[in-house]
């Protein structure tokens, strides 16, 4: 305190005073959130108790990571520390969904062992919004359904929202899953390979049959398959073909059965990546069952 009855701090005071250091208080000084009472004849800054007070709030808004607008801003009266501080939060969500996207993006960098241009990629697959990401999926389902009006709807649509929905909060595998499945949406193999699937399944569809039908098929062939490997059926047994014709009816072409079989394994992985975007348990591939109707098949191809 300077030794003229006025009760005036120095710089190097209030320094001293509040602990901070003489260049800070100096920078918002020169920035205009701390302004000197006056000045002593000899050109130095001069500050008051208020002043002291002043610095305090500046000092706890800074730490708190709000910028010196909004902080001059506050102190003009110009807004309270309530509006501020909701504007930070929203801000800082957005800071730390970016934050943990990278992180995850560096996980899966790390366990990759990723080049340099595959982490570009990465990130950039992993940063798009939900609209970015729907655009890439709408564009796939327009190339595969393309001119198929017998298509199952509920098949469409299921394709359609299947791995959109990235979470806000991702974890390094769900980062990891969304970029191969990015990756696999746009592999021109891959689209002629669902596009088949989609055709034979359309082939099999008539002017009134209701939506989600093929889910329905599956779950009976399951079913079916289930109890007749409860009962010991063997594949290689006469009651095998029975079965198969239980599940598929006469007349079916089993042939074309085995390479409908084979285009589901190959779009297995987009199911697998999907579940684990959405954050659920792997879908059930039904593995056994399937396993004993390719070998049914195979040993009664039919005629």
């Amino acid at each position: 305190m300077i030794d003229d009855g006025t009760g005036l701090l120095t710089i190097g005071e209030l320094a001293r005073s509040t602990g901070l250091t003489v260049r800070t208080i100096r920078y918002w000084s020169d920035e205009g959130v701390l302004t000197p009472v006056t000045r002593s004849t000899g050109g130095y800054r001069l500050y008051d108790a208020e002043s002291a007070a002043r610095l305090e709030l500046i000092r706890t808004l800074r730490e708190l990571g709000l910028g010196l607008a909004d902080v001059r801003r506050v102190l003009a009266g110009e807004r309270t520390v309530a509006q501020v501080a909701a504007a930070h939060v929203v801000a800082l969500d957005a800071q730390i969904r970016s934050l943990r996207v990278t992180r995850a993006v560096l996980s899966t960098v790390a366990r990759r062992g990723s080049s340099a241009e595959e982490t570009t990629l990465m990130n950039k697959l992993a940063r798009l919004s939900a609209a970015e990401r729907q655009r890439i999926v709408d564009d796939f389902v327009e190339e595969v359904f393309h001119g198929l009006d017998t298509a199952d709807p509920w098949i469409r649509e299921r394709t359609r929202t299947i791995g959109v929905h990235l979470p806000d909060d991702p974890t390094p595998e769900q980062v990891d899953a969304w970029v191969e499945l990015a990756e696999l949406l746009q592999n021109p193999d891959f689209r002629a390979a669902m596009r088949r699937m989609i055709e034979f399944n359309a082939a099999d569809r008539g002017p009134d049959t209701p939506s989600g039908t093929s889910m329905w098929f599956i779950r009976r062939m399951v079913d079916l398959v289930g109890a007749a490997r409860e009962r010991g059926v063997a594949p290689e047994s006469p009651e095998a073909d029975a079965v198969l014709t239980e599940v598929f009816g006469e007349g079916t072409d089993r042939a074309q059965v085995l390479r409908r079989i084979d285009m589901g394994n190959e779009v297995a992985r987009y199911r697998e990546l999907a579940a684990v975007i959405k954050g659920e348990p792997e879908p059930p591939r039904f593995q056994e069952e399937f396993g004993w109707v390719v070998a049914a098949l195979t040993a009664w191809p039919g005629r």
